[in-house]
């Protein structure tokens, strides 16, 4: 398993060339509070060069464990990029495309990840009290309290004053 995927372009044909393979799922270094890997980053990759920019197409894939934003379990998702693309201008002899490949990943995990969004989805076990914002009309759970106040804003208005 490959710690970065190089494409030095000397080797690299007019025609360009298909890359496959996978690169270490350490290149994530993911705060430990964060969602996690489960599998390293696959790839499939054309890529060719047209003067001073290489362009690269095909599908990135890799595997994490995401916690629930809604009943805090864990469950695993994959992000895949069937039509990943990109270009990249040509300074050196050699591009590095790991690093893009990695943040092409991270910019498609979910912002609030649910149970339902998993590999193999499931039902949240999240007590029915917590869910009176957003509930079924016909749960039977009663809506959530409504404020007595006229002054919406009293409260922070009051913690200003505090602070002073």
């Amino acid at each position: 398993m490959k710690s970065s995927l190089v494409i030095e372009l000397v080797n690299l044909p007019e025609e360009g060339k298909s890359f496959e393979g996978e690169i270490d799922s350490a290149i994530y270094d993911l705060p430990k509070h964060d969602a996690q890997p489960e599998s390293p980053l696959y790839y499939s990759l054309h890529v060719q060069r047209f003067e001073e920019e290489l362009l690269v197409r095909g599908f990135i894939s890799s595997t994490f464990k995401f916690t629930c934003s809604r009943d805090n379990q864990e469950f695993i998702k994959t992000i895949s990029l069937e039509e990943y693309g990109q270009s990249f201008e040509i300074e050196e002899s050699n591009v590095d495309l790991t690093e893009a490949l990695r943040e092409e990943v991270l910019m498609h995990f979910p912002s609030y990840p649910k149970c339902d969004e998993a590999d193999e989805p499931h039902e949240c076990k999240i007590e029915e009290r917590y869910l009176s914002v957003d509930k079924d009309p016909h749960s039977g759970v009663d809506d959530a309290p409504q404020s007595t106040s006229e002054n919406q804003w009293g409260a922070l208005d009051d913690f200003k004053e505090f602070k002073d």
